[in-house]
């Protein structure tokens, strides 16, 4: 349709009569009509429009997020050849008489593959065969094969194969959980329950039941996982159950990839969608469940506009659908686990391991004493490196968890003490010794390991600090005979670098594995018996209202994939601060105790889940500009929230980002649409302003 001089596509969310309309002369005509049905089924676009307004930001972008990703990408069509009847009677024997068709040998190469597939061959695997283009023009020519275009579908990685179903003989507890559940999914109507269960529970088998008991009922399923490299355990287990039926959606596919498989969802070709937090906006209809797994993920939050939490929009959707919603962890959320005291949500517990067997021993080791021993940083406990050798000479696997990646975090000048820095953002530059460049893990700037210091041009330049990479080196420095290898965004950029390297863990040619946060959440591998963290504190210092809480939720999953076999498993934890709170609780598994305590903290302090929260990021080009801004915006807020709390402005942790510098302001309210409709409409008020600030509703983080 006609926009000033552009023209523009559009989405059509709504029909109203036109003569309705307060001045009908403004109505546009359209000029051309792209699609004859809806691309995104109602209660996608209803679910669509309900985040553009409670996360404050476009309709189109949330719109943007329903479409089907891949667009351009279109539909993907081969040459393919079939065979004729002319062809077939082409390759009987000669009866004699000289009436047959003599064939060349490529020629009669060509008509006996194409007779031994019934469907037909595409060009591709003909040439394979050994047959030129120019004799399957020949044999069209002569009517003995068929030639058309043909769509065919690019099939992900992991889609298709062989997934053999185990027969799992329910736990009590498991079967008490599906019956409870089961009921609500007869009943096609919306509810969400909280599957509270420990690591090792046998969550999984319970949302296979719950799916099938959801096919049953004519439904159809959408699974959520927080991460890419969680999707191939989880297109495995519901292959397992629902065959090639099984759908994947997440951005680590092609585009082509991507636009095939949201085609293959939408028109109605599968009963199981599982992927990443986009998927939430799949076209499926008839959904009858809804699986969170791992729901206190901190990647089910979208971090760039449109800022969606993936479980909380999973809740929206089964109420548009009238869907069971089942929110599953180890760990769950403060504010999942609050709804579910409070009743709103069903709460089904696993409190034991579907083995029988006991959850891993935790020993924390204080690093304080290594350090005053040794005189110098450690990398590794002596506790540590002896419980590696030890699992090395049982031929057993071992897990050791940094969550921070490159080799050293800081590169830091011996004569004045400055450290490189980022030209871009606040932050020092990370080294990364394998290809010898430093790097800033915010805005991907990047540049040669410096050989003198910037500042004072000094010569003593010392990495300090660990990271992945320098654990890696550490681990094989100590254990020289180990397989070792290492799991975070470094190594795993290239696709499909993920779920080869976890499947070779799991056939046991990896005997030590190294990783950040990766490798610490949904992973069964029953080989491991030994769990390290390193730097367990180091989510601790960085000013965020819940750092105990990751720190809480990392230490016990990762723990969890200690002993899921039959050898019982231990778990190392190495901190400066072992008498931190959420690191007692971590080492004793408890959840509850540490519930108790962190949301008494949350109570005090005025954070969520006890209010809501909306965090306001100003951005300028200079400190002074965004400070300015910041203060009108905050000022303004203060006079129409007085039943609230507005703290700032004041400089973000991250003073400065990509360029810009950034200021920050955080609006907290006893009731969630009075807050939100404040912010909403002051931004209004300020359009100036609308373009330099960020919205942030509910975050996660607030750095």
């Amino acid at each position: 349709m006609p926009l000033g001089p552009r023209r523009v596509v559009g989405c059509v969310v709504a029909t109203e009569d036109p003569s309705a309309a307060p001045d009908a002369r403004s109505i546009k005509d359209l000029d051309q009509v792209l699609d004859e049905s809806p691309l995104v089924p109602p209660s996608v676009m209803a679910v669509a429009l309900w985040a553009a307004e409670y996360y404050l930001c476009g309709p189109g972008q949330t719109i943007e997020a329903a479409l089907p990703a891949g667009r351009a990408a279109g539909f993907r069509t081969v040459r393919w050849f079939e065979i004729t009847e002319s062809g077939r009677t082409a390759l009987e024997p000669d009866d004699g008489d000289g009436t047959g068709r003599r064939l060349g040998r490529r020629q009669a190469a060509a008509l006996t593959a194409l007779a031994a597939a019934a469907a037909g061959l595409d060009q591709a695997t003909l040439v394979e065969l050994g047959v030129p283009t120019a004799t399957l023009r020949r044999l069209e020519a002569l009517d003995l094969a068929r030639g058309s275009r043909r769509r065919v579908s690019r099939i992900p990685a992991g889609a298709v194969g062989d997934s053999p179903r185990l027969e799992v003989t329910l736990t009590a507890e498991q079967a008490a959980a599906v019956d409870r559940l089961t009921a609500t999914l007869a009943e096609r109507r919306f509810g969400v329950a909280l599957l509270h269960g420990v690591t090792g529970s046998g969550k999984t088998e319970v949302y296979l039941r719950l799916a099938l008991e959801a096919q049953r009922a004519g439904g159809r399923v959408l699974v959520l996982v927080p991460e890419i490299g969680l999707t191939p355990a989880s297109v495995t287990a519901f292959r397992s159950v629902f065959g090639e039926r099984v759908a994947i959606q997440h951005s680590g596919l092609s585009p082509g990839e991507r636009h095939d498989q949201w085609h293959r969802i939408r028109s109605g070709g599968v009963d199981v969608v599982v992927g990443t937090r986009s998927a939430v906006f799949a076209p499926l209809e008839d959904l009858g469940l809804v699986i969170v797994d791992e729901e206190h993920d901190a990647s089910y939050k979208q971090e760039e506009t449109p800022r969606y939490h993936g479980r909380d929009l999973a809740i929206v959707r089964g109420q548009h659908d009238g869907a069971l919603v089942v929110l599953g962890s180890a760990t769950p959320s403060l504010e999942s686990y609050q709804q579910a005291l409070r009743g709103r949500y069903d709460l089904v517990r696993l409190p034991t391991r579907a083995t029988g067997h006991d959850l891993s021993a935790v020993r924390i080791v204080d690093m304080k004493g290594e350090v005053a021993e040794s005189g110098r940083e450690v990398v590794l406990s002596r506790t540590l490196a002896e419980g590696l050798d030890d699992r090395l000479t049982r031929h057993e696997q071992a897990i050791v968890l940094l969550n921070r990646r490159g080799y050293a975090p800081v590169v830091l000048c011996r004569q004045c003490g400055v450290a490189a820095e980022c030209p871009n953002c606040s932050v020092s530059l990370t080294a990364h010794r394998r290809d010898g460049r430093v790097r800033c893990h915010y805005c991907g700037y990047t540049r040669a390991m410096p050989t003198r210091c910037p500042s004072c041009s000094g010569e003593f330049l010392e990495l300090t600090g660990v990271g992945t990479e320098r654990l890696e080196a550490e681990v094989c420095q100590r254990c020289p005979a180990a397989r070792v290898a290492r799991m975070d965004r470094d190594t795993m950029a290239r696709r499909g670098a993920a779920a080869a390297l976890l499947a070779a863990f799991g056939r046991g040619e990896i005997d030590v594995l190294v990783g950040t946060q990766m490798i610490a959440k949904g992973h069964d591998f029953p080989r491991v018996t030994l769990v390290g963290v390193v730097a367990a504190d180091g989510g601790l210092g960085i000013g965020d209202f819940r750092a105990a809480e990751r720190t809480f939720q990392l230490l016990t999953q990762v723990a969890g994939r200690a002993g899921r076999g039959e050898r019982p498993g231990e778990t190392i934890v190495q901190t400066l601060y072992p008498g931190h709170y959420s690191i007692q609780y971590a080492c004793r598994q408890d959840y509850e105790g540490f519930y108790a305590e962190e949301i008494a903290f949350r109570q005090a302090m005025r954070y969520p889940p006890c209010l809501a929260l909306v965090n306001l990021v100003v951005r300028g080009r200079t400190e002074g500009e965004a400070m300015r801004d910041g203060t009108a915006l905050a000022s303004a807020l203060r006079e129409r929230t007085r039943s609230g709390w507005v703290l700032g402005p004041a400089p973000a942790a991250l003073g400065r980002l990509k360029g810009e510098h950034r200021v920050q302001i955080l609006a907290k309210g006893d009731h969630r649409v009075r807050l939100r409709k404040a912010v909403e409409s002051i931004l209004a008020e300020h359009p100036r302003l609308v373009r330099r600030v960020t919205v942030d509703v509910d975050p996660v983080s607030v750095r």
